[in-house]
């Protein structure tokens, strides 16, 4: 960028809707700075964004772009965007979304990116939680929606900036961390990282960016993080299976409800026991890597614990929603045949007859690459409705077909069917759906439309 972030007076955001660019957009607005935007689709959060008085376009305005002096734009956007080529034609400073990101947040004195290919916005939100608990007021940005502050941001102080990083097109490389937390490392956004091998290339040179005084806390159960901690000053490691993490959790016990209480130990000593109000194992793994980047600041063990027994999780990520005809409804952001797999154990603590999994695959690159594990994982569901897949950025070169899914999961499940419309799946559901069995919406697209058609019909 070629001037100081405080110089630009009207700044313009391409994909203002974002589940990051609209947290800019709003924080922008805070700072007194003219904001202007659009999007392809009006959402919850446009609708935030006008009630707060910020001037937005469904579609384009290349008006509004030529009044701006800087326009901010998503990674999602293609080369050819009207808006973007308006903006270079008439020699507008234009940036890409994690480049402005990473600009805006050199102002604070502690950034703290939590990145991993899983789990970044629970624990991002767990995190934020016991800093909030803390009273050390941080700045927040996360990739979903948090109850404790009534959004996907919060605008605290200038020490402390809790930040959701995402490694796709290497997003978080253009970051000036503090501390960062690594959840895990696994197969996606294959579109653009290839293979596994890049992708962990990308997450050492991300940890390469912390200074001599910085603190990484590493998840040592993932094989695909080993390496990240060599040369680095300031490493907690946790786990549950390694017996070399400093920071472990043990004798984990879950509820009737499916909620774990754990033993947590410090370097071989005990330090606390904790009690969780979000289901799965993989969430104590979430659990102790907030309490590692506790310790790094000194947090207390029982503001930590009060926290995280607090925590009930953030939206779309095992989020009840309510019932239909009895039957529990869940809906879930995973995207990727791991996550599905933590959705499918978390389903088990739920007492029901049936599972109904309504599965929307999200972009047609990682269907391709993972459509295998998707159709092993998403067999294990009682019943399988596969919608038509989510597009986002990308046009099918790939030829993948929802039907291709469905013929792998009948090998070894037949209760399996492409419905094509979130309408459609929402009747079938209504005609076959018994008293408590268990819906679940998966996926990082707006399946979750199923649920609230369901819900608002019952009302109705």
């Amino acid at each position: 960028m070629k001037k100081n972030i405080k110089d630009y007076k009207h700044i313009h955001l391409i994909g203002i809707g974002g589940a990051s660019m609209y947290c800019i957009a709003a924080m922008l607005k805070h700072d007194g700075v003219i904001v202007t935007g659009s999007d392809l689709a009006c959402t919850h959060n446009t609708e935030y964004l006008e009630k707060i008085g910020i001037k937005l376009v469904i579609g384009h305005d290349t008006k509004l772009v030529k009044d701006a002096d800087l326009v901010i734009y998503t990674a999602a956007i293609s080369s050819d965007d009207i808006e973007l080529l308006t903006a270079r034609e008439n020699n507008i400073e234009a940036v890409e979304r994690a480049e402005f990101l990473g600009e805006y947040t050199k102002d604070y004195e502690h950034l703290i990116c939590i990145s991993g290919t899983h789990g970044k916005s629970t624990t991002t939100s767990m995190i934020a939680s016991v800093f909030l608990e803390a009273n050390l007021n941080p700045t927040i940005q996360i990739g979903a929606y948090l109850k404790r502050i009534e959004g996907n941001y919060y605008i605290g102080g200038k020490k402390y900036f809790i930040l959701e990083a995402c490694e796709y097109v290497d997003s978080f490389l253009h970051f000036h961390p503090f501390s960062e937390v690594i959840l895990n490392i696994d197969n996606d956004h294959l579109d653009y990282f290839k293979n596994i091998e890049n992708t962990k290339k990308s997450f050492y040179k991300f940890t390469r960016l912390l200074p001599s005084s910085g603190h990484l806390v590493v998840n040592i159960d993932d094989d695909n993080t080993k390496g990240l901690e060599e040369g680095i000053n300031n490493v907690l490691t946790y786990g549950i299976l390694n017996e070399k993490a400093n920071i472990q959790a043990k004798d984990i016990v879950f509820s009737d409800l499916g909620f774990p209480t754990f033993k947590v130990y410090l370097n071989n000593e005990f330090w606390e026991s904790i009690t969780l109000s979000v289901r799965g194992k993989h969430n104590v793994l979430n659990a102790l890597a907030t309490i590692g980047m506790a310790i790094n600041y000194g947090i207390d063990k029982v503001i930590v614990k009060k926290a995280l027994k607090e925590f009930k999780g953030v939206g779309r990520r095992f989020e009840y929603l309510g019932e239909y005809k009895n039957c529990p409804i869940f809906d879930d952001f995973a995207h990727h045949p791991t996550e599905i797999m933590a959705t499918y154990n978390s389903s088990l603590s739920v007492k029901h007859k049936k599972t109904w999994a309504v599965f929307q695959s999200h972009t047609y690159s990682r269907t391709y690459e993972h459509i295998k594990d998707f159709a092993e994982v998403l067999a294990k569901f009682d019943n399988i409705i596969i919608c038509d897949i989510y597009p986002a950025r990308e046009e099918n070169i790939w030829n993948v077909k929802e039907d291709d899914l469905v013929e792998l999961i009948k090998k070894t499940n037949k209760n399996v069917r492409h419905i094509k419309t979130y309408e459609e799946i929402a009747l079938y559901l209504k005609e076959n759906v018994e008293e408590q069995d268990l819906i679940l919406t998966i996926g990082a697209g707006p399946i979750n439309k199923v649920a609230e058609l369901l819900l608002d019909s019952k009302n109705s």
